[in-house]
């Protein structure tokens, strides 16, 4: 999975959780930042090991991952900043072929949780109408970026 191209996403927390989240797809993350400026994630999801560096801005990124060896992670676990980040990542099919990626935080950010939405073009981010159990939109707040979260834990004022 070496890949390079440009995330779009919006943000938002959880207003309500959908019922029976077993019967959906679900991943368990463990990931660490080796810098947070630029931002270089290591990343665990569930057999696969990522590193991932991506570029500046809110709802549209430059993003570059590439598959690394579970050595290699070890090796760049022990140089990360910030706690780390284990969550449980479930996937909600929405309208119009898109998903909802709902992360339900553990560890130091236990009771946490929020969901995001990837979009192919900026054009359809803006027109994405959120489902009601969703919440506040928070895209634009960098407190809410993964990076932050791992540095200075959840926002107190959501």
């Amino acid at each position: 999975m070496n890949k390079e191209n440009y995330e779009i996403e919006r943000k938002f927390l959880v207003e309500k959780i959908p019922e029976d989240l077993s019967g959906y797809q679900s991943h368990k993350i463990k990931q660490a930042y080796v810098s947070t400026d630029p931002t270089i994630r290591i990343r665990q999801k569930d057999d696969l090991f990522i590193l991932t560096v991506k570029g500046s801005g809110l709802m549209k990124k430059q993003e570059y991952e590439l598959d690394i060896t579970k050595e290699q992670f070890d090796k760049l676990w022990k140089k990360t900043e910030g706690a780390p980040i284990e969550k449980t990542r479930y996937i909600i099919p929405l309208n119009n072929d898109l998903k909802a990626e709902l992360d339900i935080y553990e560890g130091s950010l236990e009771g946490f949780m929020n969901v995001e939405v990837e979009f192919s073009s900026t054009k359809d981010a803006i027109l994405f109408d959120p489902p009601s159990w969703f919440g506040k939109e928070v895209t634009q707040d960098y407190r809410y970026r993964n990076s932050n979260l791992a540095k200075f834990g959840i926002p107190r004022n959501n």
